[in-house]
């Protein structure tokens, strides 16, 4: 076990990031806030560094990271060449929720792509998030700062959580605006989202044209499968408890949410229930949490990991229901059908 070191951003500005950057330059790791989820990173140069990710998060190896910079040109020594595609896409994105794939450059570590021939860059919009990379003077591997598996944290207590004793440092941002990890997009071939995240297709397309979407992203990897992006495991962001994902129209969604949630309660199972507004008076004297709007998926997408950590290891068993793909609802369903391992029941 390490001291690690926690440090407000809102109280001491520059001197928790500052410190950061030393640390990170010397090998370190430090979980870092931004616009999407809370960072663990390490110098994106220093395979060493790097893989005390792996072994801080309990990461399997075969998982790739992303790199974080703090201004678009710093893509150019990253990759072979820049694409007009990549060009366009950091123009309208960046800073923003948007991590973009292509070919490698020899300067990035194999342990930061897992060996696969393409890196993941993005440029995050949170002012301690950049003012950490430029203090650090490289770019910043980090995946979420959780240990592996478990719900991406989204304020400095859920990092604290997993990783004090484990990490250099935590600096607190507060709680992050978007709640889910990027979209990830590769530009290897035709366009395709390989996680969705808070950049839509809807988005992406009025500005490079048509955008695919992966299998993967609503379904199980095919077995043998490598994940080319992170968040693509078969079970992810998963609490201490089971997940059951309700699929239908919103009342009958309910209805069956009911019915299962009495035939577990009645095996003695501690149930809760995460809820939309649109079905607040469904669920009567059942424990239920309304952690959004299903008319606006953001907002069920800034509640989903807090609440999954909220029940975990409180109750057995967690139902949810599911919503339309389209929009942020895709990044949505995308963590929900991880956390609970493609557990879904059906109207």
């Amino acid at each position: 076990m390490m001291n690690t070191q926690i440090f407000s951003a809102l109280a001491q500005k520059e001197n928790g990031t500052n410190l950061g950057g030393r640390v990170i330059r010397s090998g370190g790791l430090v979980a870092f806030p931004t616009e999407t989820v809370y960072g663990l990173g390490a110098n994106g140069l220093d395979g060493e560094a790097v893989s005390r990710i792996f072994e801080a998060k309990g990461r399997p190896s075969d998982n790739p990271l992303i790199l974080h910079v703090a201004k678009k040109s710093d893509v150019k020594p990253l990759w072979r060449h820049v694409p007009e595609a990549a060009r366009r896409l950091m123009d309208a994105f960046w800073p923003g929720p948007l991590t973009l794939i292509f070919l490698k450059s020899d300067i990035v570590p194999d342990e930061v792509t897992a060996g696969l021939p393409t890196v993941a860059v993005r440029m995050p919009e949170h002012k301690t998030a950049l003012a950490l990379i430029r203090a650090a003077g490289v770019p910043i591997a980090a995946p979420s700062a959780n240990l592996s598996g478990r719900p991406s944290p989204t304020t400095a207590e859920h990092v604290i959580a997993d990783m004090d004793g484990r990490i250099d440092m935590i600096i607190d941002g507060g709680p992050c605006r978007v709640g889910v990890e990027s979209t990830v997009l590769t530009l290897v071939g035709r366009p395709t989202i390989l996680r969705p995240g808070g950049i839509t297709r809807e988005m992406l397309e009025p500005v490079i044209g048509p955008v695919e979407i992966s299998p993967a992203v609503l379904n199980p990897l095919a077995e043998g499968e490598t994940a080319a992006s992170p968040g693509m495991k078969y079970r992810h962001y998963a609490p201490d408890a089971q997940v059951i994902v309700a699929e239908g129209s919103p009342r009958r969604a309910a209805s069956l949410i009911c019915r299962e949630y009495e035939t577990a309660e009645a095996e003695g199972k501690r149930c809760v229930i995460l809820a939309t507004e649109q079905t607040r008076g469904c669920y009567r004297d059942k424990r239920c949490d309304i952690i959004g709007d299903r008319d606006m998926p953001s907002t069920l997408c800034v509640g989903l990991f807090a609440a999954l950590r909220r029940y975990s290891g409180e109750v057995d068993v967690i139902f949810a229901e599911g919503v339309p793909t389209s929009e942020q609802g895709l990044a949505y369903m995308n963590r929900l059908l991880r956390a609970s391992s493609f557990n879904v029941i059906r109207c």
